[in-house]
């Protein structure tokens, strides 16, 4: 079973967003994602200044298995990417909640429909069935 901290938001295509203190958003990818790919051996992030709109790919991981494109779930500027994944992609496998976030973006307009952790870990379950 994958883990679904409550304290997040979710979206349909396994992205998670996190506020942070000074209102800012951390993006990435959930643990049901990355246990779905497999081991990832490549990340790009996106680079700041960049403004993304939700359901917009703004980044791609690979694995040994596919490459996939992931979605911001917000609309927003990309204020910095995580640069430790360029040399270390197993973070998403190994801390997808904390050192394998993606982005942080300032919000330029309110979060549209996000999940919760129950109703995201519904969706999951919807989905191995």
């Amino acid at each position: 079973m994958s883990k679904v901290p409550t304290d997040l938001k979710y979206t349909r295509t396994h992205e998670w967003l996190r506020t942070l203190p000074d209102g800012t958003v951390e993006v990435g990818i959930t643990d049901h994602a990355q246990h779905a790919l497999g081991d990832l051996v490549f990340v790009e992030v996106p680079e700041a200044g960049r403004t993304v709109c939700p359901g917009e790919p703004f980044a791609v991981v690979e694995s040994v298995k596919a490459a996939s494109d992931v979605y911001a779930p917000v609309s927003g500027e990309v204020i910095e990417g995580n640069p430790a994944l360029a040399g270390a992609p197993e973070t998403l496998n190994s801390d997808p909640y904390g050192g394998g976030w993606l982005a942080r973006l300032r919000l330029t307009a309110a979060p549209g429909a996000l999940l919760s952790a129950a109703e995201y870990e519904k969706l999951t379950a919807e989905e191995a069935e």
